[in-house]
């Protein structure tokens, strides 16, 4: 349907979805020399310290790898070769296994092998180098600004480095791969090969936040002598999801459940959705109800609930006939020009023409 004109509505509405700070001096504190704590759906930084620094990452680089690899085609069979060899924690894999690239993510993810790393990138990317490129590009295009890859597997190298916020949205975008979430939510997994026929290797998942905090649902561990202990990790309570990174952190278990209930006491779920009503011209009815095709939920800092602004574009006024459903319009909310969430707008009922 053609709009015979545009109008704009903005109002302040339910949410603020801007990064909030906490006082970590006075309310939160954490040994970690980097740390973050992010709202999942809203985008808000619950609590940061140094959380811009620019610092070794270690194996918890192996997020990226994971889902560039999951976002490619994961039956393809991969056949261990010695360029593939790597130092470091290891599933052990010997030249001449051949194994699934789903297999190798799940054998990566569980105890960090930095050969299924190498598998992997070598694989898709031809080379570590053009794999490299690869997730630099992926950064890019997450919002990662203050991030490098050099390595697939987080090996110390001077140009391979991130931030803990980046690493949050990075961990954000990860768990939205449900093949990705379901994999580092368990505490082990087997790993079928191809090479040897038959053989199924069960590999137990270095992240104890799994069985130390009960709402944890991943993510990844790493350590190096340069980084230190790294952690990511998501929870979820009551629908809201956090994401939780340390560097440089030798509290790192403590730290983030310390973290996770300041975070949850301060959040939850808000609804929001239109009802509106637009004027008819040609019919009985004088006006009809117009509705959010798609509602949703987004979990939100209690205390920061009126800052949002939305833009409703829709006609002035319908003609007749109507049908129910109709799309006439589009809700988008925003907070700082930054587009946070959208949804069509339809006709909630239908109108005939006035006879």
């Amino acid at each position: 349907m053609l709009y015979r004109k545009i109008v704009c509505i903005t109002a302040a509405f339910l949410m603020i979805f801007s990064s909030v700070t906490v006082n970590a001096e006075s309310e939160l504190k954490v040994s970690a020399m980097s740390a973050v704590l992010y709202c999942a759906d809203s985008g808000q930084v619950i609590y940061e310290k140094n959380s811009h620094e620019k610092r070794a990452i270690a194996s918890i680089t192996k997020i990226m790898t994971a889902i560039i690899a999951l976002e490619s085609d994961c039956d393809k069979k991969v056949k261990f070769t010695y360029d593939m060899i790597a130092e470091g924690s290891s599933m052990y894999l010997q030249v001449g296994d051949v194994l699934k690239i789903s297999e190798l993510v799940k054998g990566m993810m569980m105890v960090s092998g930095n050969d299924a790393a190498n598998a992997i990138a070598i694989a898709i990317g031809g080379s570590k180098e053009k794999f490299a490129d690869m997730m630099n590009a992926k950064a890019n295009e997450i919002g990662m600004k203050d991030t490098h890859f050099v390595t697939p597997s987080g090996l110390d190298d001077e140009e391979h480095y991130s931030t803990a916020y980046d690493m949050a949205l990075l961990c954000s975008y990860a768990m939205k791969n449900d093949d990705f979430k379901n994999i580092v939510s368990h505490k082990s997994m087997e790993v079928e090969f191809e090479l040897p026929e038959n053989k199924v290797q069960m590999y137990v998942n270095h992240n104890k936040l799994l069985s130390l905090y009960d709402k944890c649902i991943g993510i990844k561990t790493g350590f190096t002598k340069k980084a230190g202990r790294t952690l990511t990790s998501c929870a979820e309570s009551d629908g809201v999801r956090l994401i939780a990174v340390t560097l440089n952190d030798g509290n790192d278990w403590n730290d983030h459940i310390s973290m996770y209930e300041y975070g949850f006491a301060m959040t939850e779920k808000e609804k929001f959705s239109e009802n509106l009503e637009i004027s008819v011209v040609g019919s009985k009815k004088q006006s009809i109800k117009v509705v959010s095709e798609n509602e949703a939920e987004l979990s939100v800092l209690k205390d920061t609930k009126d800052k949002i602004e939305k833009k409703i574009y829709m006609p002035h006024f319908l003609y007749a006939p109507i049908e129910k459903g109709e799309n006439i319009g589009e809700v988008i909310y925003f907070l700082d020009g930054r587009e946070l969430y959208r949804s069509r707008l339809v006709t909630a009922e239908s109108c005939l023409y006035k006879e």
